[in-house]
Formats: structure tokens, sequence, C-alpha cells
């Protein structure tokens, strides 16, 4: 990283008629995925390109690491392409998070966005630029729960503040404190925040730290989370926004709830939890490198473009 800090920026809207790069920086899609999200981006006005690699497949990753990257820079230095897109998480993408081409992404501002194992890039391109990102998906549209397309329209191409309240159904709502916090919002899927500890996660003080994750056994997550805590990295945050822990299933009575609340409440900050934000049902896109508004005793989340 420069010596010199990178200046903040605001979150890059998206308007009809730009152009986006669907990318596979980890796992390889369906192809038939790939084509109903180029067909949604293109109802929505979009310009689609897809990277000559998002398709290819070595063992569970999308081709080769020089290929993966390869794709992402040639979508960071096109001056025509505006936003770029991960075509799904998987595996692999902290293989390439440390070798993205930061400098032309300072020079020209861009959107990424993904969530799941996306989540190490976003943080990388905080630490080196500084620049908001979209935790998300083009999720297609759902006549029964449009919630996760709309948002993520919203959040493309809307003018106002995200705003997510606590659902009383998810599991992690119980995690719900007391109290409120303002800071940039950072973070996402917490295997990634761990993975990137000591190499690639930027600074965390003064933030709220957003987390969600699937299908992992409890000792992983506590074996994260002490990571984390253990290591500092956790010092100086402002709040905790709990998101959806999919497919967890409880050890000896012990529950996903029951280590995090271990782990987290220590620390002493708000947290708000039951947020549909991650891999459970009708997830919603939020961004990520912005100011958010933490309110535990109402139970929303407010995040701002800036």
């Amino acid at each position: 990283m420069d010596d010199t800090a990178p200046v903040r920026q605001t979150l890059q809207k998206l308007k009809a008629g730009d152009t986006v790069c669907l990318v596979s920086p980890a796992s390889t899609p369906e192809k038939t995925s790939v084509e109903a999200c180029k067909g949604f981006l293109e109802s929505l006005g979009l310009q689609v390109v897809v990277g000559r690699h998002a398709l290819d497949k070595y063992g569970y990753l999308a081709g080769r690491d020089e290929d993966r990257l390869a794709d992402i820079n040639e979508a960071i230095r096109s001056p025509e392409i505006r936003a770029i897109i991960a075509t799904r998480g998987g595996k692999g993408a902290y293989r390439i998070a440390d070798q993205l081409d930061f400098a032309s992404l300072r020079d020209d501002p861009k959107l990424l966005i993904g969530f799941s194992e996306i989540t190490i890039l976003h943080l990388a391109i905080w630490r080196q630029c500084a620049i908001p990102g979209v935790h998300g998906a083009a999720w297609l549209p759902d006549p029964a729960n449009p919630a996760s397309s709309q948002s993520f329209q919203n959040v493309l191409f809307g003018s106002e503040a995200t705003v997510v309240h606590s659902n009383e159904s998810e599991p992690t709502s119980a995690l719900t404190t007391t109290g409120q916090s303002r800071g940039t919002l950072l973070g996402g899927n917490l295997d990634m925040i761990a993975t990137a500890a000591g190499w690639t996660l930027p600074s965390l003080e003064g933030a709220i730290v957003l987390i969600e994750d699937v299908e992992k056994g409890l000792g992983h997550i506590d074996r994260n989370l002490t990571r984390l805590v253990k290591s500092g990295c956790l010092n100086g945050i402002r709040g905790i926004a709990v998101g959806q822990f999919t497919g967890f299933t409880p050890s000896k009575g012990v529950t996903v709830v029951d280590v995090l609340r271990d782990r987290l409440a220590p620390l002493g900050v708000p947290i708000l939890g039951g947020l549909p934000i991650g891999h459970g049902r009708n997830p919603v896109a939020i961004p990520v490198g912005t100011e958010a508004f933490l309110d535990a005793d109402k139970r929303i989340l407010t995040v701002s473009d800036v």
C-alpha cells in the first residue's frame, strides 16, 4: 500500500447504458446461471460483457489463478466498464486478492459486486483504494419474494440510503443488544474476514463490522472469531451487524448463536442480529465501505452511499 492513504470514495452508481463485466474470481458458475444473470442485467438497461475465463474449470476453481486474475484486471483497466460483478463465490478469490491492479482502480474507481468468497476482494480493495462495493449479487427477480432483486436495483441505481430491518425469524436476531453506533460498514463473510487477517484485512477501527456465514462447523466459527479477537483485529470497532448464519447444526446442545454470543458479547459494542444478509432466504444487497448507522434499539441498520 502507498504511504499516502487512499482518498475515500463514494459508492459508484450505475445508469442505463453503462457496461458491466461478469467475472468468476473463485469457483465456476453454471453456464445457464451466467446467461440468466446477463439477461437480467440487460433488462435493467445495462450493457454486459462476460470475462473470457468466466466459465473455465480447474478443479474447484474457475480456471487458473492467472486467468481469473486477468479477467478482473482487464475489467479494472477498461474505461468502458463501470462495474465488475462476480458470477458466484465458492473458493479461490483469496488466492488473488492482493494482486488486483489497485493503481488503475484508484485512477478509475468502479463497483465490485459480490458476496461470500468475494468479501476478501472487497476488503483488499478497501484497504488499498477506499472504494466501496456492494455485498450482494445480481439476484434474479422472484415474483413471490422480490426483496432480493429489488434491493440489488435500489443499491445500484437508487439515490436513497439502504435500510435493513432485523427479522425476528432469523436465528441471529437473538444476539441483538441495545444501543446505537455509527461507522464505516466493513466485512461480509466471516470466513473471508478471518482469512484476510494479517495480510489484506484493512483496519477495522471505527467500523461497524458485518458478518455472515454458511455451512461450517461451530468450531470453525469459534476459531475464526477467536483469531480476530486475539490478534486485535476487532479492537476499536463500534458495532457488529450480524446477518444470516445458514446451515449450522447444533453440537451437544450448543448452537451457532451460542458461539457467536460467547465471542462477540465481551467486545462491549452494540450488536444487531437478524439481518437478512448472506446465504439464507431472501438476502438483500447492501453497500460496504460507506457510512452506516446501527440502531439496536429500533433493530434497524441504515447504510448511506458515502
